[in-house]
């Protein structure tokens, strides 16, 4: 699957197609995801809305978010530590007949230099990668440099009000108090200020998981439409500055000036 290099973009592809409930397999992806695809998608029709993009997705793994955009004809680069979760990459895209657009590497933020090409890339994918790096400020800064100019990030990170939350509900109030006190966990103004200082403009803020994070399986199934209302719910949400302080994730798009 790899060459030690991210792969050069093509010159078209179709045209886009809207983010469902639904990917190439049949599974239907879980209503965060299908948000999160939506989100992308803006960004990329920012971008170009005709042109195949190169997309570096870091710390991607098995490749969920990786083949919903392959599908829709971009070419994609997932950089993960994990072999295993490579491997996994390989025969998922084999099954869904991606190979051709996406290509898997070893490695991590700490390398990423080694691996993109500076300038190259039209989107990166940062998701839950921050939260795990010893220093997350000099992981955005690699990821600014194999940006190209215009260039797009996608950045989740996990919020500290919602741990907070979810610690105490659980009954962990002792952990709940800790987690609010440490002040090196994300939240809405820290994480935007981090980006900024990377060099990069934001585009767009979303919180995911505000009402579906909450919601058990067995509720989408209950009923017909269910499943739409609980994102209609949760796009509705997702730009609502009280709702979005309090989502378990936070979304930010940026684009490299």
């Amino acid at each position: 699957m790899s060459d030690g290099t991210a792969p050069a973009q093509s010159e078209s592809r179709s045209a886009p197609r809207p983010a469902t409930g639904s990917g190439r397999s049949g599974r239907r992806r879980p209503v965060t995801q299908v948000l999160l695809l939506r989100i992308l998608e803006a960004r990329l029709a920012d971008l170009d809305g005709a042109a195949a993009l190169t997309v570096i997705d870091l710390g991607g793994g098995t490749g969920g978010v990786a083949t919903a955009l392959a599908e829709r004809g971009h070419r994609v680069t997932v950089i993960d530590p994990s072999p295993d979760a490579l491997a996994s990459l390989e025969r998922r895209t084999a099954e869904l007949g991606l190979a051709d657009r996406i290509n898997g590497l070893q490695g991590d933020a700490g390398n990423l230099a080694d691996l993109v090409p500076p300038g190259s890339a039209d989107l990166v994918l940062c998701h839950r990668v921050l939260d795990v790096v010893d220093n997350p400020a000099d992981a955005l800064a690699s990821v600014t440099g194999v940006l190209r100019s215009g260039g797009m990030l996608s950045l989740l990170v996990p919020q500290r009000h919602a741990l907070v939350l979810s610690h105490a509900l659980a009954g962990h109030i002792g952990l709940a108090r800790e987690v609010l006190a440490d002040r090196s966990r994300f939240d809405h103004d820290s994480t935007l200020e981090l980006v900024r200082a990377a060099g990069l403009e934001i585009v767009a803020e979303h919180g995911i998981g505000a009402a579906a994070d909450h919601v058990a399986e067995a509720v989408v199934e209950s009923g017909a439409g269910a499943y739409a209302e609980l994102l209609a719910l949760e796009t509705e949400l997702s730009t609502d500055p009280a709702f979005r302080a309090i989502a378990p994730a936070l979304h930010v798009s940026a684009r490299r000036p």
